[in-house]
Order: structure tokens, then C-alpha cells, then sequence
């Protein structure tokens, strides 16, 4: 446990850009390798074999300890595009014996050796816990068939007077639990790194052993074992997920805001009544305000300097309300327009005081 505590603790070494991350959709493939870890497990020895080595003089009980060991899966599954997920996953476990010891009178056995596999079939389902940035944590469980395999299992008592060995496999229903991050790789859409975490548990597999005199090969005892078979793997892996959604399509351009048009409405000296021409650019201007279905359409009423400052402001505005009366008339609404009056602020042509400039007496339609 502990060489893994410290690779988990390694630095992070620098991974490929990823991806925004997305919710599998159809057939996928998988696969990851990492470490195994199996915990100590007591041998408990069944009844006729406990008789029998009771009977030889020794108490019925023991363990075995393993090395840190390795450990790969292969998966084929299928997304649903709302983070569940099922597969079918064959896995591999192996650990080396590390220690075999506690059977009363032996105290630590010697010459100890063999290795622990499991290999089988698991049905898995998973749920990816929704998008977190670039990065997909989920969990799963699963159930399934696993074999467990005991090689060249053995151990000799240190003063030599018996020795067990164990070469048998035997199938169990097995379990999982899994917990783990993928990280969507950008240079390749559909490919993802995965990091996880999984506890697989077996029923306790019946594992044939004998025990006998090392010096004399003699049978002292032969019966069943029942060992815990408990595995914990860090597993780093890749998964490629064939059908991929569609990249979401780029927003739509901004409709391009509609042209600004102006129309000018001349005034005879001194007046504020539409003549024929200054009615058929209203009507025009009222017609542009329909096709364009215009938001706001500004009136702004002007006077040339031929009268004072008070006077030609108030003939402005009296300009501009008459060119919203008949815009009105012609269908425009009346709250899509807004009335102003310069007076004689604002000319088209500048000139000097008192002078009568046809173009300055005018009103300004703006639609917007």
C-alpha cells in the first residue's frame, strides 16, 4: 500500500490538451493497467482437514500475505449520451506470495513462494456525475464470474517437519466497485484518458491443499481452503468511444441591423402645411417605416433666421408635428415616433441673420 500511496504522490507529469469534455454516445472500447494490491488473507481450513492436522499435532489455522502485484481490464460498452453507461469487461490480477505463516507450531513457514491470479468476466453499469470542465468523474459497479487461481503455493515450517502446498483454481460469483476521472484528449476526438480505482471481492474460492513431510513426501493432511480473495487497483487507461455527438453548430451570424434612412420635407417661408411634394416624401418615408418594420422613426423640425429665435422655434415643432400627424394618417404608429425642434440651431446651409433659405425650412425624417 504503500509504494502506491507514493505513486500516487509522484508529480504530475505534463498530459496532452483536453477536450471539452462530452457524455458517451454509442459503442465504446477501454482498457487500463496499474497496480493490484491483495490484502493478507487467513487460509480457513475446513473441518475434515483441521481434524486432520489437529491430529498431527498441529493447530488448524494460518495466513498468506502478498506482494504488490499488477493488474489489466479490457471493456466493450455503450453510452447513452446521458452519462450512464454499461460494458462487458474481462479482467487479469496477479500477485506473488509475499509470506505464508501462523499454522500453530510453525510460527513463520520458510521456503515460501507461488502467486495469486484471478481472471474472469464482469457486467459493469457506470454513470458518468455530469461535466466538470474537461473532465468526466464517475462510478460504477458490477457482478460477474472470476477465477481464482492459486500456482506453486507452498511454505516449509522452520523446523522442517511439514510443508504445505496449493496448486488449484477454483470459480466464484465476484463484485466491483469502481470510482475514477476521464479526461476527453483534443488531438483526438473520441479518445480519452482514464484514472480509477476499483475494488473487486469474490465469494471465497475452495482451494485444494496438502500438507506432508518434506523429508519423506509422506501425506500428513489433504483437504479444502477457503481464502478471501480482496483486490484494490489503480488502474491508468485509455477508452474510445466510436460515435461521437456532433460538434454543436457555430451561432448563427447577427442579422445585419436594418439601414438608417433619412428623407427631407422643404416648407414654403414662414408656413407649416405640406404642399404636394412634401406630401409624397411623407408618403415614402411612411411606406420605408413598413417595409423596414421600424422600431423608432425621429422627426426633427427646422426654421431658417428670417424671424427671431422664439418664433422659429416654435415653428419648427409646429413643422415636425404636422409631418407626424400625417405619417400617422398614412399607418405608422404614433408611439414609434419621437418630435423635435431646433428652430434655427441646427441649418443645412449657414447663413446670416434674416436670410431666407429654402433649405433650412425643412423637418428631417430618420428611420431606425
Amino acid at each position: 500500500m504503500a509504494l502506491a500511496i507514493a505513486i500516487l504522490a509522484l508529480p504530475a507529469a505534463p498530459i496532452p490538451a483536453l477536450a471539452q469534455a462530452q457524455f458517451v454516445t454509442g459503442p465504446y472500447v477501454a482498457g487500463g493497467a496499474g497496480v493490484n494490491l491483495v490484502p493478507d488473507t487467513d487460509l480457513n481450513i475446513d473441518r475434515s482437514l483441521s481434524a486432520a492436522l489437529g491430529a498431527a499435532g498441529y493447530a488448524p489455522s494460518g495466513s498468506v500475505g502478498f506482494d504488490i502485484g499488477f493488474g489489466g481490464v479490457l471493456s466493450l460498452g455503450w453510452g447513452f449520451g446521458n452519462g450512464l453507461r454499461t460494458e462487458i469487461e474481462g479482467s487479469w490480477r496477479s500477485n506473488s506470495v509475499e509470506s505464508v505463516s501462523g499454522v500453530a507450531g510453525w510460527s513463520t513457514l520458510n521456503a515460501f513462494g507461488g502467486r495469486q491470479e484471478s481472471w474472469g468476466v464482469m457486467g459493469n453499469v457506470l454513470l458518468d456525475l455530469g461535466i466538470v470542465g474537461p473532465v468526466v468523474p464517475y462510478v460504477g459497479a458490477g457482478a460477474g464470474y472470476i477465477v481464482t487461481d492459486w500456482s506453486g503455493v507452498r511454505g516449509v515450517g522452520q523446523n522442517g517437519a511439514l510443508r504445505m502446498t496449493v496448486d488449484d483454481s477454483n470459480g466464484q460469483f465476484a463484485y466491483q466497485g469502481i470510482a475514477g476521472l476521464a479526461f476527453p484528449l483534443d488531438f483526438a476526438p473520441g479518445l480519452t484518458l482514464t484514472a480509477e480505482y476499483r475494488f473487486l471481492g469474490t465469494l471465497q474460492p475452495r482451494l485444494q491443499a496438502r500438507f506432508e513431510n518434506p523429508a519423506t513426501g509422506a501425506l500428513v493432511a489433504r483437504g479444502t481452503i477457503e481464502p478471501d480473495n480482496y483486490n484494490h487497483s489503480l488502474l491508468l487507461g485509455l477508452r474510445y468511444a466510436f460515435s461521437r455527438p456532433a460538434p454543436a453548430a457555430p451561432p448563427a451570424p447577427a442579422a445585419a441591423p436594418a439601414a438608417t434612412r433619412s428623407f427631407l420635407v422643404f416648407f414654403d417661408w414662414n408656413r407649416a402645411d405640406l404642399n404636394e411634394r412634401a406630401r409624397q416624401i411623407v408618403g415614402e418615408a411612411a411606406q420605408q417605416a413598413r417595409a423596414q418594420r421600424s422600431t423608432r422613426i425621429e422627426v426633427a423640425g427646422h426654421a431658417d433666421r428670417s424671424g427671431t429665435v422664439q418664433y422659429n422655434q416654435v415653428l419648427s415643432r409646429r413643422r415636425a408635428e404636422t409631418v407626424a400627424a400625417e405619417l400617422v394618417r398614412l399607418g405608422v404608429a404614433r408611439e414609434e415616433i419621437t418630435v423635435t425642434a431646433f428652430g434655427e440651431s441646427q441649418p443645412l446651409v449657414p447663413t446670416a441673420d434674416d436670410v431666407r433659405e429654402p433649405q433650412n425650412r425643412r423637418v428631417e425624417i430618420v428611420i431606425r
